[in-house]
């Protein structure tokens, strides 16, 4: 296996179109490296210019201590996995895997030995013989997981494998996946539009935005310190819910306010934004999760927190929670890079994000538990856990955290650390 390695990639298409912008990021030896975006972000090209499918317009790329800019994909010594399964009908399970070391004229006994290891650890053994036609989805993946794995290659490759997949198997080739990479040790880098898989199966996640890499960090950094407003609302189901604040100092406390209700800001959070305190008086980005809402009325009176009240639109019940739709007054961040995440999503959330802030009302989502009674139509008092609360400064659109400029630790597009 190899450490592949992006230095100043840039990808400009003959019509003019720019999918990659001073792309930077390694991809260390072993690692199971996740590429998520909305569409036309730039990841699956980025993946291609590793595969050797596309040209590089800028920088280079490296697999281990070779620059592959102008090598043939034949000598790059990766291996792809599509969407699409790309199997011989004709040909069963067992010939299928072993296709491309009979082209390379690998020697018999070879060849059974690693057909066979690979159906042992995809699984696969028992149906060496049928042909593709008789296996469902989740085994037509396998083989062409199987037709890589045999390969042995430096790098593994895989541009959304589960997409024609239907959602119960979309969960348990997650699992089969993660397991097989963790057992070959793999780099591999591994393309989705579905941020929860992204969530669920990268050692480390890459979010891209318009071919720009906006933050690189293992999955729980992601979702507990987003570095801007793109990362906050992309990642997350539900999402972030953002509304504007005004922050301000009262008694020595930093207080954010909606309208005419108020969430202070603990002590600790402060502390550990230190940047946090010179936007006294400014209107911020003030993000919250759907899991840090609960009906006060299951939340003990000495527990620590604020509490926000609204009117419920709608309720989602889920069997272990209610999903509940609460109106507040407050009006809705509705920033440029919010609303290319709706519109990814569903392009009539931005037909209802432009009526919250004409109305300076929004919708908040809150994770309540089951023994929650509450109904459409309600009002409701929710409590706020306050201790992850998440800033960001409307202007740059970047994390409010603990340097100077205000941003999570880097500027747009380098955020790298871990």
């Amino acid at each position: 296996m190899a450490t592949v390695t992006f230095s100043g990639i840039g990808k400009v298409y003959r019509d003019g179109t720019r999918a990659l912008e001073d792309f930077n990021l390694e991809v260390p030896d072993g690692e199971f490296m996740v590429f998520v975006g909305p569409s036309g972000c730039g990841k699956t090209t980025a993946l291609r210019l590793v595969a050797g499918l596309e040209d590089i317009t800028e920088g280079e790329i490296r697999i281990g201590d070779e620059v592959v800019n102008g090598l043939h994909p034949r000598k790059r010594d990766v291996a792809m996995v599509f969407q699409n399964y790309a199997l011989y009908p004709h040909m069963n399970v067992y010939r299928n895997i072993a296709f491309a070391l009979k082209v390379r004229k690998t020697p018999p006994d070879e060849i059974k030995r690693r057909v066979e290891e690979a159906a042992r650890i995809l699984g696969l053994t028992p149906e060496l013989k049928r042909k593709p036609a008789q296996l469902s989805g989740g085994q037509r993946q396998r083989v062409a997981m199987g037709r890589a794995i045999v390969r042995d290659p430096q790098v593994f490759l895989m541009d959304e494998p589960l997409s024609n997949l239907d959602a119960k198997l979309r969960v348990q080739m997650r699992a089969e996946i993660s397991r097989i990479q963790h057992e070959l040790g793999a780099t591999t880098i591994y393309v989705t539009h579905d941020q929860v898989e992204a969530m669920t199966m990268g050692d480390r996640v890459a979010v891209l935005r318009k071919g720009e890499l906006q933050q690189v960090a293992p999955p729980q950094r992601l979702y507990d310190r987003p570095a801007n407003l793109f990362v906050a609302s992309f990642i997350g189901s539900p999402e972030m819910n953002l509304v504007e604040a005004r922050l301000e100092q009262e008694d020595g406390q930093l207080v954010c306010r909606l309208v005419d209700q108020a969430i202070e800001v603990p002590p600790a959070l402060v502390a550990d934004r230190p940047a946090l305190a010179s936007y006294a008086g400014r209107t911020i980005g003030l993000g919250i999760r759907p899991e840090q809402f609960e009906d006060a009325s299951l939340v003990r009176g000495d527990s620590p927190g604020a509490s926000i009240r609204g009117r419920v639109v709608t309720t989602e019940l889920l069997g272990s929670e209610v999903l509940a739709h609460v109106e507040v007054d407050a009006r809705p961040v509705a920033t440029q890079e919010v609303r290319e995440v709706l519109e990814d999503v569903d392009r009539s959330r931005v037909v209802d994000l432009e009526s919250e802030t004409r109305a300076r009302r929004t919708v908040l989502i809150g994770r309540f538990a089951i023994g929650s009674r509450v109904r459409a139509g309600d009002d409701v008092t929710m409590h706020v856990d306050t201790r992850r609360l998440h800033f960001f400064d409307l202007e740059t659109e970047a994390a409010i955290g603990d340097d100077a400029d205000g941003a999570a630790g880097h500027p747009v597009g380098a955020t790298l650390g871990s």
